[in-house]
């Protein structure tokens, strides 16, 4: 993985987004429905892509609106739809085309109160406080969000009833009518004008701020917070929560210093990330150089990506604290804090995660719910009630509120920040400290995950290589014990592989948003032997998936 030489410095002038050209092209825009490239995909989190490449654009939100509306009448699901947005430049007027065909078709639409940007967490804490004791009438939502991708992109994606992503039954469904709806040049689609679905009976309304921020004392200790005194800094990212963090601290009494509370959708302010691209990710020690910059003003500092279902943790001891090591310090702090939670919770954790995840849950005799990478898979597991926290490595998390119900189905960026200082003001340490005492007890993890550019085709074939491919037996100088294509937990499909020996493994999957595959890989030996497994793993699928 070639590092760029902008990697960590302040954008230039020449990187940022051209805001009028991208909306131009999204409305101008018109996708070869015939052409792969430009069809509409949901990858593992929703339909992603740029108007500047016919990925993203009015024609492509036009059909899975619609397809949206004939999924939730086959599925009879009646209730209101909550949607929200984040601050990329392309959300917004993906948001003024859902309006139009949620409004045409009648769909009973909630909408933030004030116009106001809103997080992923609000939107899944909305359905499931909505839906929560009904038998009927239940509701579902759509996030228009391309999570922490570069500022050209827009996402959008839909959250059935259980509050979470939807499985892959739904979004195959959404995608194949949204594809025939754009072959058949849009007929069928149901759209009135912005202004009157903007005024129109069925678009109602919604508090996600205030019913998000009063709720948050039932998941997270805020009072020992609050009389810990704790310096806390935050880097809003001008996301989608950045006005979430004012009435958070004026609620609950917390001394909180906000950055970047202003939308900014070039994110100018951002440090450019290690493939000198802008990318609003709390995890990479390349886009968080301002908030670790501020590091020793502050007793912890956090961050949330553009849609805030990921988390960022910044102490004066450790700075950025890799989202492996956090989720395992999380792991261990919640199940011996949270006497309410039942003793059937399991802990979830995605294929790529650490296996010191793994390590921490046997000590605290929790059983472990392996998956693939995709926050969809926990949704029922949260729902219900088997599963207390679930994990990705790539800083996504949520857990049960404190009496053990569910909080959310999908990831939650800020209850995972406000944890973190949860965790400094009852044990009195950072939690980089309290990792460093995993790794005494427990043995130290040597983890890193690559990332290399491949075509569609390549990644197809990286999706679909079968096990029986391989016929290696040694992997780093260590015997194989194990090569699966499917999550142990589950049995799905992980999309890719994993192999493993007795002090290591690695995972190759190809990326659901992006032209690149990923490998990921963990020794419990050393670094030397981390990287001579990540070595011959690129070897390994480089030689199957060739030039596709």
């Amino acid at each position: 993985m070639k590092i760029s030489s902008f990697a960590g410095k302040p954008a230039e002038p020449w990187m940022l987004a051209s805001i009028p050209g991208l909306v131009a092209a999204y409305y101008t825009g018109i996708p070869n429905a015939e052409n792969p490239e430009e069809k509409v995909v949901f990858g593992t989190s929703g339909h992603r892509g740029t108007s500047l490449k016919n990925t993203f654009n009015e024609l492509h939100i036009l059909a899975i609106c619609q397809a949206i509306c004939l999924f939730r009448a086959e599925q009879k699901t009646d209730g209101p739809l909550f949607i929200g947005m984040d601050t990329h430049a392309l959300s917004v007027p993906a948001f003024a085309t859902a309006m139009e065909v949620l409004a045409a078709n009648g769909v009973q639409i909630m909408i933030s109160q004030d116009d106001e940007f809103t997080p992923t967490p609000a939107v899944s804490h909305a359905i499931l406080t909505y839906n929560r004791g009904r038998s009927s009438g239940f509701a579902d939502g759509i996030i228009i969000t391309p999570s922490h991708n570069p500022p050209d992109d827009g996402g959008f994606k839909y959250n059935p009833p259980s509050g979470g992503p939807a499985p892959g039954s739904a979004t195959t469904w959404i995608e194949n009518r949204a594809n025939e709806i754009l072959l058949a040049k849009l007929k069928g689609v149901k759209r009135i004008p912005l202004a009157e679905a903007m005024q129109t009976s069925s678009t109602h309304r919604y508090d996600y701020l205030n019913t998000y921020v009063n709720d948050l004392d039932n998941i997270i200790d805020m009072e020992a917070i609050a009389h810990s005194g704790l310096k806390i800094g935050v880097d809003a990212l001008g996301g989608a929560g950045m006005h979430y963090w004012e009435p958070i601290a004026e609620r609950y009494g917390l001394n909180v210093t906000v950055f970047n509370k202003t939308p900014d959708p070039t994110f100018a302010f951002m440090p450019v990330d290690w493939d000198g691209q802008i990318r609003m990710d709390p995890s990479s020690e390349y886009a968080m150089q301002n908030l670790i910059g501020l590091k020793d003003q502050f007793d912890i500092s956090v961050a949330c990506d553009t849609d805030y279902d990921r988390h960022g943790i910044v102490t004066r001891k450790a700075g950025l604290i890799p989202p492996n090591h956090y989720l395992s310090v999380m792991v261990d702090y919640l199940f011996q804090h949270r006497p309410q939670w039942p003793a059937k919770f399991m802990v979830g954790k995605t294929v790529v995660s650490s296996q010191m995840i793994d390590r921490v849950s046997a000590r605290l005799g929790r059983s472990v719910y392996e998956v693939p990478v995709g926050f969809k898979w926990y949704a029922d597991g949260l729902l219900d009630g088997s599963l207390g926290f679930c994990g990705e490595e790539s800083a996504g998390a949520s857990f049960a509120r404190m009496n053990g119900e569910v909080w959310t189905t999908d990831k939650d960026g800020m209850i995972a920040a406000l944890l973190s200082a949860e965790i400094m003001a009852v044990t009195k340490e950072d939690p980089g400290a309290l990792y460093d005492e995993l790794t005494s007890a427990l043995g130290t993890s040597w983890y890193d995950r690559i990332e290399a550019v491949a075509t569609t085709a390549q990644k197809q074939l990286l999706g679909k290589i079968p096990a029986d491919q391989f016929d290696q037996k040694q992997l780093a100088g260590e015997n194989i014990t194990s090569i699966i294509t499917n999550a142990p937990g589950n049995g799905a499909s992980i999309g890719g592989l994993k192999v493993s020996t007795q002090n290591g493994w690695f995972a190759a999957r190809p990326s659901g948003t992006e032209e690149i595959y990923k490998i990921y890989a963990e020794s419990f030996e050393s670094e030397a032997h981390l990287k001579q497994i990540m070595a011959e793993a690129q070897g390994m699928v480089d030689e199957r998936i060739g030039d596709g």
